[in-house]
């Protein structure tokens, strides 16, 4: 069962079926979809419904944790923070998309705290890491800002759009995490 958390401006909670047309709407920008690694576009329809309940499935089986992100204020979706589980590793990837008119109010990097919180307090892992196209800043910024540190760059790695795109990947340890505590 998918936990649900509340933060200073946000309560993730798990996908519900309600939330298609939202989805499809704000990760169908092609803003959106342009900086993320996964997210097509045009956006299908019909595949909002099929991401939610395959969201279901993965956290029914812990492989991912893919939490909606509310606006405590208006009380609506303004994005998504997934944490993908590997478990042989005991890792995940933080991986997360805002909708454009939430860009910069800092919703994401609040969400990627609490999720490494959840991944090294609640499901145990060894590491959190996260990858961003070089073209994407603010994505790197996040993951900065939510502790995770640089570990490096691979060139051309995807293709996006008939495009090969460099990719930065950040990460954290336990153990970085855990002597964090002792800085603060």
């Amino acid at each position: 069962m998918q936990p649900t958390f509340e933060t200073q401006r946000l309560i993730l909670r798990p996908f519900q079926s309600t939330d298609a047309s939202k989805v499809q709407e704000l990760a169908g920008d092609i803003e959106v979809a342009r900086t993320t690694l996964s997210i097509p576009h045009p956006y299908p329809d019909g595949a909002a419904e099929s991401w939610i309940g395959a969201c279901r499935k993965s956290a029914d089986e812990g492989e991912g944790f893919p939490f909606a992100l509310i606006s405590k204020e208006s009380n609506t979706l303004i994005g998504c923070m997934s944490l993908n589980i590997d478990k042989s590793h005991k890792r995940g990837e933080l991986a997360y998309w805002v909708g454009r008119s939430f860009w910069g109010d800092g919703y994401a990097t609040e969400a990627a705290k609490r999720l490494i919180d959840f991944g090294f307090e609640d499901l145990a892992l060894n590491k959190i890491w996260a990858a961003a196209m070089t073209r994407n800043p603010a994505s790197s910024n996040v993951m900065k800002k939510a502790g995770m540190r640089f570990e490096g760059e691979f060139k051309r790695h995807i293709l996006k759009w008939d495009k090969f795109e460099d990719i930065v990947f950040y990460g954290l340890t336990r153990i970085e995490y855990e002597d964090r505590g002792e800085e603060v």
